[in-house]
């Protein structure tokens, strides 16, 4: 009987690196989306030569950011008292 371990390491498991398409198709969505993300650099391509392939790793880190909570938006109350003291913090703000 064969080691299911060893099955995952071998050249017939899934491979590493995907092609644009492939990756696409994994997220489930078109192949111009996935270029956007890479454009826009929420995904990094392997260049290989002239080939651009997408890591798995990097395909499972970007569901894992989409999953993560965003920052909270900084309040007006806020960006004004930040605004003010480093205004007050500034040398040209000082009168003498």
């Amino acid at each position: 009987m064969a080691d299911p371990q060893r099955s995952q390491d071998g050249p017939t498991s899934e491979p590493l690196l995907l092609t644009p398409e492939e990756a696409a198709q994994v997220l489930r969505i078109g192949r111009t989306t996935l270029y956007a993300l890479i454009k826009d650099g929420n995904l990094r391509p392997v260049h290989i030569g002239r080939s651009c392939r997408v890591s798995r790793a990097e395909l499972e880190r970007y569901v894992d950011r989409l999953g993560a909570p965003a920052p909270a938006p900084m309040s007006r109350l806020d960006r004004r008292r930040r605004t003010t003291s480093e205004v007050r913090g500034h040398p040209s703000a000082d009168p003498g």
